[in-house]
């Protein structure tokens, strides 16, 4: 069977951000445009960010997809860990604060840049 790997940026048990791989079966279409099941979106959101752009840690208030159309854009997690997104690529941001947690900047989260000499150009989908 063929499959769209989804890379999902998740909060795990300890509330801390991870990431993780998981297939998405594209189990439809014709052998020539092999396609998925149709996924739910409730709105689309274009941002550009220029060169030097750095945010602080936050969670994801709504899970969505995030698609880099052009530059690159470093995701930072509170481990020390980092991944860089290249234009193409993409990642589903579900780090949401855990139900009933206050966040706190040195838990929860992930924080994101621009990275080299190009502006950052990404598209979000909420779902």
């Amino acid at each position: 069977m063929h499959t769209f790997t989804r890379t999902v940026l998740f909060t795990d048990s300890d509330g801390r951000a991870r990431f993780r791989e998981e297939d998405i079966p594209l189990d439809q279409g014709t052998p020539q445009s092999r396609l998925s099941e149709l996924l739910p979106a409730h709105g689309l959101q274009l941002r550009r960010s220029p060169v030097g752009f750095r945010s602080q840690f936050h969670v994801t208030t709504s899970p969505q997809w995030v698609f880099i159309l052009q530059g690159q854009m470093e995701i930072g997690l509170q481990d020390g860990s980092a991944r860089i997104f290249n234009a193409g690529e993409h990642f589903f941001s579900a780090d949401v604060l855990p139900p009933g947690a206050v966040f706190d900047s040195l838990v929860h989260g992930h924080c994101s840049r621009q990275v080299g000499a190009e502006e950052l150009v990404t598209v979000f989908i909420r779902v």
